[in-house]
């Protein structure tokens, strides 16, 4: 794993000692707020910005394309903009469907209702509300969990399923592996950590990418501003931190939902400096019928560090009969 950073370090130390209190953390940290739109960022030509409430819930997502729904649910760092640049392609073959998480954006950032099993609930009644009984589905790190827990508490009614480049928790052998390197998941998961980041999470993100990327500068100028934005809206530091507190309900639940291996054709998509290196074994654990994709010259943010070899990969997995 690389180092930590240095602000990335400061802030570590502070939510691990507990010596500012809440209520002064946030100050601190609105001192410095760096100014940003509060605009969302335009989909492309074709998609269109939608609300639904579901599961209790308002999920905002970016809908556009014609044919069979397909459903991308995005992770950590990143919000529905992150499948920007492959939704013109894939919405000539597909009508694609990309949310954002409860807690980040412009999706409702409730109290609790954090673990996959129930986030994977929210997309499941989005989609029923949409008039959608069978669908494609794809997710990338947090989005991964979540679109695992929604083939396995409804395998009937996904056709196929992309799972790129993260892992499901509680999943040994490689589950205690990767978190017992993977520092930014206790961090995540400390109860104000959300209060410490909120107000400068354009310094927490310029240090955080970096951190399990390869590519230098991956991310367009765009793209950037758009994730800092998402994450920037109040509540949404807090709201997706409780993604990663939400972990030991997942793995018992995961431990659960293993015991009946998913049937439908499952892609592992990893990147060869990342989640390549176990992705597709750790998917056997779990499915039956596992295809192995490794995405070149990346790291774990593979949509926008190979983008042609991402795009080439899913519409072949997706398209296939």
């Amino acid at each position: 794993m690389k180092t930590i950073t240095k602000s990335f370090l400061v802030l570590l130390i502070v939510a691990s000692a507990g010596w500012l209190a809440p209520t002064h953390a946030s100050a601190f940290m609105a001192a410095t707020k760096p100014a940003s739109t509060t605009t969302p960022a335009s989909p492309p030509t074709g998609f269109k910005h939608q609300y639904a409430t579901v599961n209790g819930v308002k999920i905002h997502y970016v809908t556009g394309g014609k044919g069979e729904p397909l459903l991308l649910i995005h992770g950590f760092g990143q919000n529905w903009y992150m499948w920007n640049r492959l939704l013109p392609e894939l919405s000539k073959h597909f009508r694609v469907i990309a949310p954002d998480l409860r807690g980040v954006g412009e999706s409702a950032k409730p109290a609790d209702g954090y673990d996959k099993k129930n986030m994977a609930i929210d997309m499941h009644e989005l989609m029923k509300k949409l008039g959608y009984k069978t669908i494609n589905l794809a997710g990338h790190d947090i989005g991964l969990m979540v679109a695992y827990a929604y083939a396995a508490q409804f395998p009937n009614e996904v056709k196929k399923l992309a799972l790129m480049d993260a892992l499901l928790p509680g999943v040994e052998p490689v589950w205690s592996q990767v978190k017992a390197q993977a520092w930014w998941f206790g961090f995540f998961a400390q109860p104000h950590s959300g209060e410490l980041v909120s107000g400068r999470v354009g310094t927490f993100f310029t240090d955080f990418w970096p951190v399990v990327g390869y590519v230098k500068d991956a991310f367009t100028q765009a793209e950037r501003n758009e994730f800092i934005r998402a994450y920037s809206v109040p509540g949404a530091t807090t709201g997706a931190f409780h993604w990663f507190g939400a972990f030991n309900q997942d793995g018992q639940d995961n431990l659960e939902l293993m015991k009946n291996k998913l049937p439908m054709p499952l892609l592992a998509m990893g990147s060869d400096h990342f989640a390549g290196s176990f992705l597709a074994e750790h998917c056997r654990l779990v499915a039956t019928n596992v295809k192995e994709s490794i995405i070149k010259n990346s790291g774990h943010w593979v949509v926008q560090e190979n983008t042609p070899q991402v795009q080439k990969d899913l519409l072949d997995f997706f398209l296939q009969n």
